[in-house]
């Protein structure tokens, strides 16, 4: 089956400075959602110019890419954090950012995650939304906490499989409510593609990488079984890492092509494509018959702009691997998957996902 959506991107947007300074006055309630409603509007209103067929709301409600999870649940401290050196073009930050969050209780959802957000993008009738969601395995990944979070769990893959029927009754819930392209963003599967990951898995997490791999396999999989498959494109966004243009995992995605293509049962994988600590597109050799590819070629993290050429040359050279009628174009990664956002200016940003859609006509003669 041919992509339905040539120029795509991720789902988060650079929050506007008048929703950023609200949040920082700790504005709530219904002042500020009337504030994230007339901003979303507008956001979908640019998406339309710029002649995108899929829409977003920017992530514009939430606090960072995961957040919807956490605003759904109890059982996370989020003031309890711990260190994360990431990585910058000019090198490691000089010093480590802080990753709130452990989970300090049992998990029990109190509201559904997305069904704020959904309802109104549907009220707007913009066309195609993409709804994005979290995977299950960032959150073991990241809020275990031994000798706090194994008072209540005896190990990470008890609080995993305590997770997923939450986010497999997010996705049963979207499906039936009309949402066309459900996506999961899963940038822990970029610790089983960069050896010192490998070895903080092995190492810190006490747990084996292959069958840590497959677990997070496996628990995707039963998330994904809650969509009710009438017309929804199920997606996968993998990426290293999205914070204030920096980023912590590097390598191809060799080490876990095989298995992650071949057994995630998906419609569609985004992937980040642009640069060299991506690897080649020698990977996509495992992608099945008839998936899509979104290649993520266009940076969200710097603002120099590429050139629809240089775009197209490295289509074709995706298309070796995956025919060119399953591939696709967008941005490696969202412009701001923490709420602060990446290094980018709103109108670099724009004319980032100008260039996806003008790209998308050059090569595809369609959006």
């Amino acid at each position: 089956m041919a992509t339905q959506f040539r120029a795509d991107h991720i789902g988060s947007l650079l929050r506007p400075a008048e929703l950023l300074q609200a949040r920082s006055a700790n504005v709530g309630g219904a002042e500020l959602r009337a504030l994230e409603d007339t901003h979303i509007l507008r956001a979908i209103e640019k998406q339309q110019k710029l002649g995108f067929k899929i829409f977003t709301d920017g992530e514009f409600r939430r606090g960072n890419f995961m957040s919807d999870f956490n605003d759904a649940v109890e059982g996370i401290d989020e003031g309890v954090a711990v260190p994360r050196t990431w990585q910058t073009a000019a090198g490691a930050s000089p010093r480590p950012s802080m990753v709130p969050g452990t989970v300090v209780a049992k998990i029990k959802q109190t509201r559904r995650l997305t069904e704020h957000e959904f309802a109104f993008l549907k009220q707007q009738q913009p066309g195609d939304i993409k709804v994005t969601l979290p995977t299950a395995n960032q959150f073991p990944a990241i809020y275990f906490k031994k000798g706090i979070s194994d008072k209540i769990y005896p190990n990470h893959s008890a609080l995993l499989w305590d997770i997923v029927p939450v986010i497999k009754a997010e996705i049963h819930a979207l499906s039936i409510e009309g949402a066309r392209y459900i996506q999961i963003d899963a940038p822990r599967y970029s610790y089983y593609i960069d050896p010192k990951w490998r070895s903080y898995v092995k190492n810190e997490m006490g747990l084996d990488p292959e069958q840590a791999l497959d677990e997070a396999i496996r628990a995707d999989n039963a998330c994904l079984e809650g969509a009710q498959r009438n017309g929804v494109n199920l997606a996968i966004h993998l990426c290293r890492g999205n914070n204030r243009s920096q980023w912590y995992a590097e390598g191809g995605y060799d080490a876990i092509a095989e298995k992650l293509f071949g057994q995630l049962q998906v419609d569609t994988f985004l992937l980040e494509y642009e640069s060299e600590r991506a690897g080649t597109f020698e990977p996509l050799r495992w992608v099945p018959r008839g998936k899509s590819v979104v290649l993520g070629l266009v940076s969200s993290k710097l603002a120099a702009m590429e050139s629809a050429d240089q775009l197209a040359r490295r289509i074709d050279e995706a298309a070796k691997y995956v025919p060119l009628e399953n591939l696709a174009l967008s941005p490696q990664c969202g412009f701001a998957s923490t709420m602060e956002g990446n290094l980018l200016t709103e109108e670099q940003q724009w004319q980032k996902l100008k260039l996806v859609v003008d790209t998308a006509v050059k090569v595809w003669g369609t959006v």
